[in-house]
């Protein structure tokens, strides 16, 4: 079942309608697309800074910022917790209406939603996709100095003894960094709930745990740990593509070259509040398209190792209604769908 995981690459010409007509006042509510933008932007990132939401967020108020495609400014906010599942609930319900609030999103908006432990009473459905942006994979980290060389190292000091092994990331038990770590070892035929996995809120704090020995091993993305590998702190033993990646990891094996037939590819993208007008609808849906085509967009892709993967909001809802259903597959293999 997890043979193609790639299918994991969980994943805006946006409807075309009559602006909403009505509006409300305070900076928040509904808008008509001839007022539409009228305030400043809030972009979220639901998580601490330095991980791929945290990037993503910023190059797309960078890019809109610097362009003019938007002339209000975009502010980034870091609302961190749960693996993003605290925001999701305030987005869900106290922003619903809020056509100023924006969030950047990944697999964990599906995952969050069907797993038992930690389970998130909201999923995608919450929310008006407006577009899919990029495509990013997963990566096995260890120290610089670590004695494991090797993904089948790491498999093999598991084996040995699971308890020994901390395997950390940036999400909730369950959630996209576990399930990148555990793939390796469901696949090896180790029982993946005997892997000892402790959570961090964002990339970074997890890539701290690592540098600063509570953690033997890390699931991230392989575009945020890029730095970390030109700092000369950390060595990627695998990475879950479909081939060997460029940059900075051109040198590392993939997954299957490391004797594990899978693959895992993380989407990112942007959502808007679920009950958005569709004058913002509108505007998002022509924005992002322009955006993803400006210099500026493209050197935010080279500079964070992303790969460009656009979807308008009609193909990225599709998208993430096949993925849903890859992802309680993928949960019931682990035991841990709800």
């Amino acid at each position: 079942m997890w043979k193609k995981i790639t299918s994991i690459a969980f994943a805006a010409s946006l409807a075309v309608g009559l602006a909403a007509c009505s509006s409300e006042e305070g900076g928040e509510g509904k808008a008509g697309a001839s007022e539409y933008p009228k305030n400043n932007i809030t972009l979220v990132a639901p998580s601490g800074a330095g991980g791929g939401w945290d990037l993503t967020a910023r190059s797309i108020a960078k890019t809109m910022n610097d362009t003019k495609l938007i002339e209000k400014p975009i502010t980034v906010e870091n609302k961190p917790g749960g693996g993003g599942a605290v925001y999701m609930a305030e987005f869900a319900t106290k922003e619903a209406k809020n056509d100023y609030a924006l969030m950047v999103k990944s697999p964990p908006i599906l995952i969050n939603n069907n797993k038992a432990e930690g389970n998130s009473p909201y999923g995608y459905k919450d929310t008006t996709p407006l577009a899919q942006l990029t495509r990013d994979y997963g990566a096995i980290v260890v120290k610089n100095d670590s004695d494991f060389k090797t993904l089948q190292d790491v498999l093999d000091a598991i084996k040995a003894d699971s308890k020994a092994v901390t395997l950390a990331g940036g999400s909730a038990p369950g959630s996209m960094d576990h399930l990148v770590g555990v793939l390796p070892a469901f696949e090896a035929g180790i029982d993946p709930k005997t892997v000892k996995y402790v959570s961090y809120d964002g990339g970074g704090e997890a890539v701290a745990a690592l540098l600063g020995g509570n953690a033997d091993v890390i699931a991230t993305d392989a575009s945020t740990i890029a730095t970390y590998v030109k700092s000369g702190d950390v060595r990627v033993l695998a990475v879950s593509s479909t081939e060997r990646l460029e940059g900075d990891l051109a040198d590392v094996p993939t997954f299957k070259e490391s004797g594990i037939d899978a693959e895992f590819t993380i989407w990112r993208g942007i959502f808007g509040p679920k009950e958005m007008s569709e004058g913002a609808k509108n505007y998002w849906s022509e924005k992002l398209s322009e955006m993803v085509e400006t210099e500026e967009w493209k050197a935010e892709l080279t500079k964070n190792g992303w790969a460009s993967e656009y979807r308008n909001a009609e193909d990225f809802t599709k998208y993430l209604e096949d993925q849903d259903k890859v992802i309680v597959e993928l949960l019931t293999a682990l035991g841990m769908q709800k």
